[in-house]
């Protein structure tokens, strides 16, 4: 299945106009932003669980990211509530489920080979550092080679310099209005610019975005 499979093209998709695809488990659904494969495939995509709903133990080749959107995600090492990121290395698994029910952000098979660190961050707790211009914070969460993962918090009226992005970047925008030349992504927008494309990002109303970077230089395995 080829879902936005093409890394050189820039994407944007607004997750909340997707329909809910059943997943092998029941209970599980998943909007599919981005896939390239079968069942193992190189995959970016929304994931809800009903509640009591899991997934047999499995193992994830090549790593996983996930961001809690709502609810709490457990498996056989924690439990993890909205606002956790999880970075499970390549060659880990588990038993992801739910008991109340959850809705998570995912990421299967973005991970380099070689990125043995797993981990786990409650980004409700965390400290913010100082950006790179005023009104802008950063929340570190993972940082592997060339890639490096991130929650960004805008302040309204926050502009940024024009750049480029070695490697791309990808955007999840968890709350308020993000904007660049090329429009205004709303809460639930995903963006994926591709290898050494350029902007001039900013926000006017203020907002929060999950990014990563640095990763859209290799094609799925």
């Amino acid at each position: 299945m080829l879902i936005h499979a093409d890394l050189s093209q820039r994407a944007t998709v607004q997750h909340t106009d997707l329909p809910w695809v059943d997943a092998p488990v029941a209970g599980i659904q998943r909007r599919m932003l981005e896939r390239n494969g079968g069942e193992v495939a190189r995959v970016t995509s929304v994931v809800r669980y009903a509640p009591g709903s899991q997934f047999p133990s499995h193992a994830h080749g090549l790593g996983e990211e996930i961001f809690v959107l709502d609810g709490e995600l457990t498996d056989e090492q924690g439990s993890y509530g909205p606002g956790t990121y999880l970075k499970n290395p390549p060659g880990s698994s588990h038993a992801p489920g739910s008991v109340d029910g959850c809705t998570l952000f995912v990421k299967l098979r973005h991970l380099l080979p070689n990125d043995s660190e797993r981990v786990v961050i409650d980004t409700t707790q965390a400290a913010w550092y100082p950006g790179l211009v005023p009104g802008l914070t950063v929340m570190p969460l993972s940082e592997f080679e060339t890639e490096h993962t991130a929650l960004v918090r805008w302040a309204p009226g926050t502009r940024f310099n024009p750049h480029r992005h070695f490697g791309g970047e990808e955007i999840l925008v968890i709350d308020g209005v993000f904007e660049d030349e090329h429009g205004r992504y709303p809460a639930g927008s995903w963006l994926r610019s591709p290898h050494l494309s350029q902007h001039q990002p900013f926000s006017t109303e203020g907002c929060t975005i999950l990014v990563k970077t640095g990763h859209l230089l290799r094609e799925a395995d």
